[in-house]
């Protein structure tokens, strides 16, 4: 939880220093409506884990203030509860999620992972946004593959093409087949029709459409990663 805390008041650090700054990652939000938006997040999920709710409709998070001092004090203070709900909480407590895995520990996964992305908006914004941490990252890619990639109704239209992602900073490779109706996921060091390799925070940043694929180095056909990249409908 060092990192979601951490993460967290980075980005409202960021954020507060020009509230109505566009942010180009996410181009219909300005700093603003990025730091709401997270804060909605943060106390929504935290409701869920502090009450152990079955049914997300009983949530019934704190809603923003509307004068920008306000909005500053909520988001501290629902990310605080948040950090201390989880800090206190065992993995396997039963709660709802949107996912397959129905546990607190889904919670404690996806808070940092969306806070450290939401941060790096943030800071990009600005200017200069520091990397994800990269173990963190690591498990960042390891969800984007494994939970995102089950939940999506859409479908890559594969035909048995492969990907290598390759983390250059680190312990870190997966291969990813793509399929008709889904991907299958191996870890290790294996040969694909295409690569893309780069330090784990830039891998996570790819996959989550933040940075241009020239960030990276890419290997073999540049289509199928496109078409990788581009399958997953993250709006």
């Amino acid at each position: 939880m060092d990192l979601l805390r951490s993460d967290g008041a980075a980005l409202l650090e960021a954020a507060r220093s020009d509230l109505d700054r566009r942010v180009p990652a996410c181009p219909d939000w300005t700093e603003r409506e990025l730091l709401v938006h997270t804060g909605g997040v943060h106390r929504f999920w935290g409701d869920i884990a502090a009450r152990r709710l079955a049914d997300p409709s009983e949530s019934r998070p704190e809603p923003a203030p509307d004068d920008d001092p306000g909005i500053a004090a909520w988001y501290q203070d629902g990310l605080e509860k948040l950090v201390d709900t989880l800090s206190g909480s065992a993995p396997d407590e039963p709660v709802w999620s949107w996912s397959a895995r129905k546990e607190i520990g889904f919670i404690q996964r996806r808070m940092p992972q969306e806070t450290a992305v939401h941060r790096w908006d943030a800071q990009d914004a600005v200017g200069d946004a520091d990397p994800i941490d990269g173990q963190l990252a690591v498990d960042g890619v390891d969800e984007w593959l494994e939970v995102f990639g089950p939940a999506q109704d859409v479908t890559p239209n594969g035909a048995g093409e492969t990907i290598h992602l390759h983390r250059t900073d680190g312990e870190g490779e997966w291969l990813v087949r793509l399929q008709a109706d889904g991907i299958e996921v191996t870890r290790g060091h294996e040969k694909g029709d295409a690569a893309l390799r780069g330090n784990a925070s830039d891998l996570l940043l790819a996959l989550w459409r933040r940075i241009p694929l020239d960030r990276l180095e890419v290997l073999g056909d540049r289509a199928v990663t496109e078409r990788f990249l581009g399958w997953q409908d993250l709006d």
